[in-house]
């Protein structure tokens, strides 16, 4: 692990990496193919980390609210329990 820590990561290999997480960003999918910066292009996929989590959040209460309201031996409780296990 070392080794890698000392590893100078290349121009070209920065470039190559900014380039992949453009193309995995909605934003800067929808806006073309022009290039952003770097540091706009991090502060960005932070942004979108971060609203990941809220609706990963908010979708974690809606599904416990509909489980209160289940009858935990039904049918419907067992396919959200299969859902939550995939």
């Amino acid at each position: 692990m070392s080794s890698r820590r000392n590893r100078v990561v290349s121009e070209e290999e920065i470039n190559e990496l900014i380039s992949k997480l453009q193309s995995l960003l909605p934003e800067t999918r929808r806006r073309g193919a022009g290039r952003a910066s770097a540091a706009k292009l991090l502060k960005e996929t932070c942004n979108y980390i971060r609203s990941l989590n809220r609706e990963v959040d908010d979708l974690s209460d809606r599904l416990s609210a509909l489980m209160e309201t289940v009858d935990t031996n039904s049918a419907e409780a067992e396919i959200i329990r299969s859902l939550l296990r995939s």
